[in-house]
């Protein structure tokens, strides 16, 4: 059988993690059965005190890791991309997962692609028992993509996280993920990429995005900094009321949706 690996252009994956020791094998597993012959795997953790680093220490023949502490979710990001070595890149959180085949599929239309400088593709919602939930929010976040425009995407973020990869070397032009963000920071970086690059768009299921108690943003709280954070981000990027009026809307529709979403799975348990 032939090796064919140097035909495949680098990937560098980078997975930020603290104290998810109860997700993060699973991730892992999700990136190494890609089998993706000219793979980067490097875990970025913030020195987790739970089983993370018994995860790790049996995962180390097959990726690389560092455990320090660092100045959060966007820092530990950054230290990643700072050292990868691969040609293209992306970073992939320790709850979520890569779908069979996503490398593969990347490394290919970046290859029949040159000028394209990153691409974005769907992404499913799960549960923290892997199932499929909030299929009718994946359909509406799906339709806004097929109608990717950089003024949509200041209404709403359509692009998901975990199945967006960028050309390495945008890096030196674009730079990295802002620091001073701990929650949109994504969502910054896709609306700055767009001021020069439009994203090629896959119309495949790539990655699946974990919803669960620990999720970064599922209390109130957190909720409320997410939104403030990407109001000044928007504001950023333009000066218009009108798209601040749109995206504020939109945020509020949005907000109600998932509240009902939540109440109904909430008294799902109690029915059976």
């Amino acid at each position: 059988m032939n090796n064919t690996s140097p035909t495949y252009p680098k990937i560098s994956l980078i997975t930020p993690s603290l104290n998810q020791g109860q997700f993060i094998e699973a991730t892992i597993r999700s990136v190494l059965s890609q089998n993706y012959p000219n793979l980067e795997y490097l875990v970025m953790d913030g020195s987790s005190s739970d089983n993370t680093i018994d995860v790790l220490k049996h995962y180390s023949s097959q990726l690389q890791w560092v455990s320090e502490k660092d100045k959060g979710q966007t820092d530990a990001i950054n230290k990643g991309l700072r050292i990868a070595s691969g040609d293209i890149v992306a970073y992939l959180n320790a709850d979520d997962l890569l779908l069979s085949g996503t490398l593969l599929k990347i490394a290919q239309l970046f290859m029949e692609h040159p000028q394209t400088m990153w691409i974005t593709g769907q992404c499913r919602i799960i549960d923290e028992n892997n199932q499929e939930i909030r299929k009718l929010i994946t359909a509406y976040k799906n339709l806004w993509l097929r109608l990717s425009h950089p003024s949509i995407l200041l209404i709403t973020d359509y692009i998901s996280q975990p199945a967006t990869f960028w050309r390495a070397n945008l890096m030196s032009e674009m730079g990295y993920l802002d620091e001073s963000l701990h929650y949109a920071m994504d969502y910054e970086y896709w609306l700055r990429l767009s001021t020069k690059y439009p994203p090629m768009f896959i119309p495949e299921y790539l990655a699946a995005f974990k919803i669960h108690l620990q999720s970064k943003t599922t209390s109130t709280g957190h909720k409320n900094v997410f939104i403030e954070e990407e109001r000044k981000i928007i504001q950023r990027y333009t000066n218009s009321r009108v798209i601040m009026l749109l995206h504020d809307l939109h945020r509020l529709l949005m907000t109600s949706t998932y509240s009902i979403i939540n109440r109904q799975s909430e008294k799902r348990p109690n029915n059976q």
